[in-house]
């Protein structure tokens, strides 16, 4: 398969064909979702609870996602390749977002940086922009603003269609306001069918969404590990969310068998005989 390009990406938009992302933390994980052909992975800063067990993602440091980047670009050679900033170098300002979107791509090899609330700070956005490195704009509702327009917020759920004007408007505008900043592609959380379409009609940049996303977007983007159903959390949960496999429960099933072969003295199956 051909190499994904950002022009490849972007006039998916208007040949309507949807595009599909994915968050992987590993190289394995790289190879296999990109031989599955994704058009985009993204290395989230999720990877700290997800991976690492940290309590927060604002433990992650722009190290680790340098070294983590590392590993998935050397595990992608066709798909797109994203990498967020963690907590600090956006909200440190335009010089600070700047040099570490260029150490991304200078040690990391990534194709695009992804920043988180970036409607609070188009000015790094622009000054990013300006550097040469395309911005993955991440917006959307968040606690505050759902509070400030009366409606329900709960993550990973979309705003459903019963949505003020105003919060229409407001999005609407910053999905605008992100395109003009310089924004190639902007992820969309918890976005609802009302409010995603105007922004997808509003916008000539692809409009991807995570949680609370859906076929009202140009595309998707989710964490590979929960496609696959790959948590410890899945094994004990008593009605785990869907998923399109049950990796956790294959890998515990499979780790238990080689330790009751271990136990009872038998040959481990890939083991030297």
């Amino acid at each position: 398969m051909e190499k994904v390009t950002l022009p490849d990406v972007q006039a998916m938009k208007g040949a309507g064909r949807k595009i599909v992302g994915v968050v992987a933390w590993d190289y394995q994980l790289a190879r296999i979702v990109d031989r599955a052909g994704v058009d985009l992975v993204s290395v989230g800063d999720s990877v700290g609870v997800n991976v690492w067990g940290h309590a927060t993602p604002f433990e992650v440091t722009l190290d680790e996602m340098v070294l983590v980047a590392r590993a998935v670009r050397r595990g992608t050679s066709r798909a797109l390749l994203s990498c967020d900033f963690p907590y600090g170098p956006l909200q440190e300002g335009p010089d600070s977002a700047v040099r570490a979107a260029i150490r991304l791509v200078k040690e990391a090899g990534v194709d695009l940086v992804k920043l988180d609330g970036a409607g609070d700070h188009l000015d790094a956005v622009a000054a990013v922009t300006r550097a040469g490195v395309p911005v993955f704009a991440q917006f959307g509702i968040t606690p505050q603003t759902a509070l400030r327009y009366g409606v329900a917020y709960d993550p990973g759920r979309s705003t459903g269609t019963q949505v003020p004007v105003e919060l229409r408007d407001a999005l609407v505008e910053e999905a605008r306001s992100l395109e003009k900043a310089g924004a190639v592609l902007l992820n969309f959380t918890n976005s609802g069918p009302v409010v995603g379409a105007a922004v997808v009609a509003a916008v000539g940049v692809p409009v991807l969404g995570g949680f609370g996303g859906g076929p009202w977007l140009d595309g998707r983007i989710r964490m590979a590990h929960a496609a696959a159903g790959y948590a410890a959390s899945r094994l004990t949960a008593a009605a785990p969310e869907e998923a399109y496999a049950e990796v956790a429960r294959v890998t515990h099933d499979a780790i238990a068998a080689y330790a009751d072969d271990v136990r009872a003295g038998r040959q481990i199956k890939g083991g030297v005989r």
